[in-house]
């Protein structure tokens, strides 16, 4: 029996712009996403009987063809003719349905695990294209660290490594739908677009107070006029000392920059009490070394 064990980790996004709506029903965007040190844990082993079993410490979770782990690794042993079962437990740590690619990253870091594991001969570029037919997160879990997404979130550029900071990841109690955002989202209601140009440059000089004044993810529009706590969290981010605060993905989880781990304790502290929120956070970004 083989084994290998990964670590899933999260995403947040720095900036996310809508630029239009195609005729297949997705949204094209624009959006610069950044991998953090919040991470799934997972566990793959080969078996004898060359079946697929998973598992996870979430007992609600679906374990099954539901599930984008189990996907990857059914696609793994039908693209390359795997043999050997797979046994693969997940232990969930991401706040699951919280604006943060914890399934992406799962199903990523399957198909990397399995590649790895069984010494197969797939580069990346390979496996994002198999990633991709999963979801379109998928690629940019499998490549992470910094970089600028474009089309449904599957063409992906490469950026300099973000500077090293301390983040403090907060969801509160509710369940966002990111169909449904998309859904109620209108370009009509925006008044304010990312510069993913400037973000860039600002990116690469390693200006964190410039990136925190433009950081800028346009479905705040939609989901804080649903949900007020989400601009509740972001004002009470900065007032314990964030240098900037945003909503990642559709919601509703906050993130916020801090220079000291010490004042993201304390905001922590506060917040949570305040906000009664168990899924609260203090990590750093993650950046590969590519």
């Amino acid at each position: 029996m083989k084994q290998i064990k990964l670590n899933a980790r999260a995403k947040i996004n720095i900036t996310l712009d809508v630029l239009r709506k195609r005729e297949d029903g997705y949204h094209d965007l624009s959006m610069i996403m950044q991998t953090i040190n919040l991470c799934d844990n997972i566990t793959i082993n080969t078996t004898e009987d060359g079946n697929i079993k998973m598992t996870s410490n979430y007992s609600w979770l679906p374990c099954d063809e539901r599930n984008l782990v189990y996907k990857a690794a059914a696609l793994m042993k039908e693209t390359y003719n795997i043999k050997e079962g797979l046994l693969i437990h997940l232990v969930k740590n991401i706040p699951v349905a919280a604006g943060m690619a914890g399934g992406s990253s799962d199903c990523a870091a399957t198909l990397v695990g399995i590649r790895n594991l069984l010494k197969i001969k797939a580069d990346d570029n390979e496996l994002m294209k198999l990633g991709k037919t999963l979801g379109a997160d998928v690629p940019y879990c499998i490549l992470r660290g910094t970089a600028l997404a474009e089309g449904i979130g599957e063409k992906l550029t490469v950026l300099p490594p973000f500077p090293n900071t301390i983040v403090l990841v907060a969801k509160p109690p509710i369940n966002v739908s990111t169909a449904t955002v998309f859904g109620s989202f209108d370009l009509k209601n925006v008044n304010k677009h990312p510069d993913n140009n400037k973000m860039t440059e600002l990116i690469k000089n390693k200006d964190l107070e410039g990136i925190c004044e433009n950081m800028c993810n346009v479905l705040e529009s939609v989901t804080i006029k649903n949900y007020p706590i989400i601009a509740e969290l972001k004002s009470s981010m900065l007032y314990e000392g964030a240098i900037g605060s945003l909503m990642s993905g559709s919601g509703p989880t906050v993130f916020g920059f801090y220079k000291s781990y010490e004042k993201a304790l304390k905001a922590l502290k506060n917040i949570r009490a305040k906000y009664h929120i168990k899924e609260i956070y203090i990590t750093t970004v993650f950046n590969t070394s590519k």
